[in-house]
């Protein structure tokens, strides 16, 4: 059996890895030039929002569940809470995070993790950049390049064919079923195709096409992510694959536009305030711990004038431990000893900027600062309001990050079943085609996050045991 990989992120490296292991021959098509590879996973530090090894954080599936899609007709709905054997080919097709789906993530998530471990990966509960936190993650230690070094290792000492610097074009097709891949440099021919080769975060138009026009305002998160062009996706939509997954968003997280650096993330902005280019305040900076927050506050500052806003604190942050950890660029703050000065050095109108802290100071009432925890610190007849470590901006120097949203991948994607097997419009398995990682979609309105490369793990792998007959 000869199983075709497109892809070499944490996704198409377990789905390689798992097929070698069962006993095909198994070859891997990745765009980039090798030690490039890796998709995201090379510059991820790869939390996992798992309570242990072998089991996933208490809120894992509430939620995903919480997040499954958009308004579901009830009597589908209803279908749903029956056996998967029972549903109709309208309910297996439909664009919705299924139960039976996320059954077979969560169970499968500590089986995959074990597995990982087998092949030399080691896992803690390591420091994360959040300052405050709601929920559990595992770190692999190495983070997301050991994942990426030790199972491109591993895969060669097993035989995989990598075809570096090859690019995926079509699926091939005869009598209804995967019979291989075109390429940039021609025809592979296989018993099935799993396509973990990422999203479309690094392709402006189709960015254009599902975001928006204001997409332009977004770039990747890391280098990784401008491999991702949606080939794989556009491929398999070709062919009748059902969508799923909102097509129109993506996960957002804040960073830096001056730092060239992987993931220069600004988690910092709960204990300051963030203003747009009009120098007007905009959200509540700290509706609650950063964790669970952070997403949702840079949707607000993607929404704003070139997708850009600022984060002002003044000399009180040094009062939060070890607040650096949060802040990952490697670009220095603007400072400046007065709010005119640094608005003369940020580029905002000053008279609107001076009136934005003034107002936001004046709404701030006295009350215990808990750095670490949420504190109800919160403004006094503000809009919009602050709710927690809510203190006045007035200490000398002042410092400001600028700050825009950064796509760290898309979530729009093919409809899969718990196996990973992609499924067509009419509710149905192609068969021979299979969809791991950022190419399948799963996500909806916000990010359940700590859960993407898991996603590719886990899916990766059951893709790669169903293909080889082994899948339970």
């Amino acid at each position: 059996m000869h199983i075709i990989v497109v892809g070499s992120g944490i996704a198409g490296l377990s789905a390689a890895l798992s097929a070698a292991e069962s006993g095909a021959q198994v070859t891997i098509i990745e765009r980039a030039s090798e030690g490039e590879h890796g998709g995201n996973t090379r510059y991820t530090e790869a939390y996992l929002r798992m309570k242990s090894i072998d089991d996933v954080a208490d809120d894992f599936i509430d939620h995903f569940m919480a997040n499954a899609g958009g308004y579901t007709d009830p009597s589908i709905e209803q279908e749903m809470v029956r056996d998967h054997a029972d549903w109709s080919p309208l309910a297996r097709s439909q664009s919705t995070v299924d139960p039976d789906f996320l059954g077979a993530f969560a169970d499968n998530a500590g089986l995959t993790l074990r597995w990982l471990e087998s092949a030399g990966l080691r896992f803690d509960f390591l420091p994360t950049a959040f300052i405050t936190t709601t929920t559990t993650r595992l770190l692999p230690v190495g983070g997301g390049l050991a994942m990426v070094e030790t199972l491109t290792a591993a895969c060669k000492a097993k035989g995989v064919e990598f075809r570096f610097e090859t690019t995926a074009q079509n699926l091939l097709m005869a009598r209804g079923r995967i019979t291989g891949l075109s390429t940039n440099i021609g025809d592979v021919k296989g018993d099935a195709v799993i396509l973990a080769c990422g999203g479309f975060e690094g392709n402006p138009e189709m960015l254009a096409r599902y975001i928006g026009a204001s997409a332009i305002n977004l770039r990747p998160v890391a280098r990784g992510g401008h491999y991702n062009k949606g080939e794989g996706i556009r491929m398999a939509l070709d062919i009748g694959a059902a969508p799923n997954g909102d097509f129109g968003s993506y996960h957002a997280e804040p960073i830096d536009p001056r730092s060239g650096v992987a993931e220069p993330a600004i988690f910092t902005f709960p204990y300051g305030i963030l203003v747009n280019k009009a120098g007007a305040r905009f959200t509540d900076e700290a509706p609650g711990t950063v964790d669970a927050h952070y997403e949702s506050v840079t949707r607000r500052i993607f929404e704003q004038r070139d997708g850009i806003a600022w984060m002002i604190a003044d000399a009180q942050l040094d009062n939060v431990p070890n607040w650096q950890k949060g802040s990952r660029t490697d670009q220095a703050p603007v400072i400046a000893n007065s709010i005119a000065d640094l608005s003369r050095k940020m580029g905002l109108p000053a008279e609107a900027l001076s009136a934005t802290i003034s107002a936001y100071n004046a709404a701030c009432v006295e009350g215990l600062f808990k750095p670490l925890e949420k504190d109800g610190l919160a403004t006094q007849g503000l809009s919009p309001p602050k709710s927690n470590w809510a203190r006045p901006i007035d200490r000398a120097p002042y410092r400001a990050w600028p700050i825009i949203s950064a796509n760290v991948f898309t979530f729009g994607g093919l409809k899969v079943d718990r196996n990973a097997c992609v499924i067509n419009q009419d509710g149905r398995a192609i068969p021979g085609l299979y969809a791991a990682g950022e190419t399948m979609g799963i996500y909806y309105r916000t990010y359940t996050g700590s859960t993407s490369v898991l996603r590719g793990a886990v899916f990766g792998r059951q893709a790669a045991l169903h293909a080889c007959g082994q899948a339970q």
